[in-house]
């Protein structure tokens, strides 16, 4: 892709000035305690809540579903003996994720013209009622209509904090951000199998696997009271900051891509996020990584049970998977953060040590269940990939309409693995699904090889406009922070990183 053009400094004076905040380390961690939390919880309940139907598999949802509602059946424990038979728990699994990726391009247009911060909060209302109704259901079509109603709400989630972030924060902080609020991933991960573990025990006529959407559901819907109440908009609506610093903090964050909060959708930018070649790189990883993260969700528990642990093992001897993804997370974090030009290799990275873990799931002798659980731990690393990959699109996507237009795409190819990913899992091959393995390493490979290819690509964009600017510039040394006077921009114009041909892309 060649650029043409001078830099901006050449061609336009300086429009405005941000005075440096006397003491900007204690304002930012002001933010950090008041946002982070916020989207940290609303992450783990989203995840939470997205994989609670893989939680009820162990405890009968696929034998009772068909028969009767949940008040009214006989208690009964799991077995091979399917009435959610075949196919029918991968298309209930896989329904999520087609009410998520119908819900993409007008979730994108709804940031653009709505308030984000009461839209996210609502959404999250909604979709804590709709979650508490899959205990209700009784036969397969229910569940599917509840669990496509449950994408369509919960699309908004990730690319909406993701968005949130961006509006916060500078770029160089884009990676820790997103590290943190993802972490509520594993937190969740970790609640979840202690709850359920909990739950399980309730024994009374309603079947545990109903009480585990309802409990879930009361926990979001009254977290989702929370954000409404407390999360901002924008910086500019913040009531925990006085006027100055709202202002600062909106500067500060802005003049590092020049992208504002715009309500008003621009086709040009979304036509030129469309011909970006940076954006299909990064669909293609994002179905990739998720075609393991959908077949996984919903098969993990059946996966582990296979290797012969009782209903109640299985779920104690996944928790370390989730804390595994929290060292993944964590690390990934901190490397990102430590190390210029990291995130796309430390994501690549990843994504090789989740292959290492199919491996070991899929090659070692099945009678060596503790050596094959070891895989089961390991594979989750490629979860602490995306983190990275959403700080990418934040800190390298300038132009507001165009950024959500990436994270809509992004969010395409993530509901595209997710659908594929529950069909690798063919019922004839339980427990050991080799076919599925086999599937879940191809597509890992091509996710590590789309990540290397997007770095490539934005360096060498990076050392094309150096060359056709005469002069080197580098946007993650430390000295490109805030500075006194902002140069080439008025501070609420809302260009691209096209059209800017002084920005540069974090690596």
């Amino acid at each position: 892709m060649e650029y043409h053009g001078q830099p901006e400094s050449a061609s336009k004076p300086n429009t405005a000035e941000v005075s440096v905040y006397p003491d900007e380390k204690t304002l930012m961690r002001r933010v950090d305690w008041n946002i982070l939390p916020l989207m940290t919880v609303a992450y783990m309940l989203q995840f939470l809540d997205k994989t609670a139907l893989g939680y009820t598999t162990i405890f009968g949802i696929r034998e009772s579903l068909v028969i009767m509602p949940a008040y009214a059946m006989p208690r009964r424990s799991l077995t091979r003996n399917q009435n959610l038979v075949g196919d029918q728990y991968s298309w209930a699994a896989s329904a999520f994720y087609f009410g998520f990726m119908v819900a993409s391009y007008p979730v994108s247009l709804c940031f653009v013209k709505l308030p984000i911060g009461k839209f996210l909060s609502l959404t999250f209302i909604s979709w804590a009622v709709v979650l508490a109704c899959h205990g209700a259901t009784s036969n397969f079509a229910g569940l599917m209509v509840v669990r496509v109603l449950l994408g369509v709400l919960e699309s908004t989630i990730t690319p909406g904090l993701s968005l949130v972030t961006s509006l916060w924060y500078k770029r160089s902080e884009h990676a820790s951000r997103h590290g943190i609020w993802f972490a509520g991933n594993s937190i969740s991960s970790i609640f979840g199998g202690l709850l359920t573990y909990a739950i399980g025990h309730i024994s009374n006529s309603v079947q545990p696997w109903a009480w585990i959407f309802i409990i879930f559901g009361i926990l979001t819907f009254a977290y989702g009271v929370v954000l409404l109440i407390f999360l901002p908009d924008s910086p500019r609506t913040a009531r925990f900051l006085s006027k100055e610093e709202r202002e600062f903090i909106h500067k500060r964050a802005q003049q590092d891509t020049h992208t504002t909060v715009s309500y008003k959708w621009s086709k040009s930018q979304c036509i030129e996020a469309l011909i970006d070649p940076k954006t299909w790189l990064i669909f293609i990883y994002a179905m990739g990584s998720c075609i393991p993260n959908g077949g996984v969700t919903s098969f993990g528990s059946i996966v582990v049970s296979g290797f012969g642990f009782s209903t109640f093992n299985t779920i104690l001897v996944q928790l370390p998977m989730s804390i595994f993804t929290l060292i993944y997370v964590t690390a990934a974090t901190v490397i990102t953060s430590k190390l210029r030009k990291s995130r796309c290799i430390t994501a690549a990275v990843l994504e090789l040590i989740s292959l290492a873990g199919c491996l070991m799931v899929s090659q070692i002798d099945p009678q060596d269940k503790l050596a094959r659980l070891g895989g089961m731990w390991l594979f989750p690393a490629y979860s602490a990939s995306i983190p990275i990959i959403l700080s990418v699109i934040a800190s390298n996507v300038a132009g507001y309409t165009k950024r959500t237009t990436v994270s809509a795409v992004m969010f395409l190819g993530n509901c595209a693995g997710n659908i594929t990913g529950p069909f690798l899992f063919f019922s004839d091959e339980t427990p050991v699904y080799q076919s599925a393995w086999i599937g879940i390493m191809i597509s890992l490979a091509i996710a590590f090889v789309a990540l290397l290819v997007l770095r490539q690509l934005m360096d060498f964009q990076n050392r094309y406009r150096d060359r056709q600017q005469n002069v080197k510039i580098d946007p993650e040394s430390e000295s490109s922070g805030v500075t006194e006077t902002v140069e080439a921009v008025a501070l609420d114009a809302d260009e691209t990183d096209w059209e800017n041909q002084s920005f540069r892309y974090y690596l």
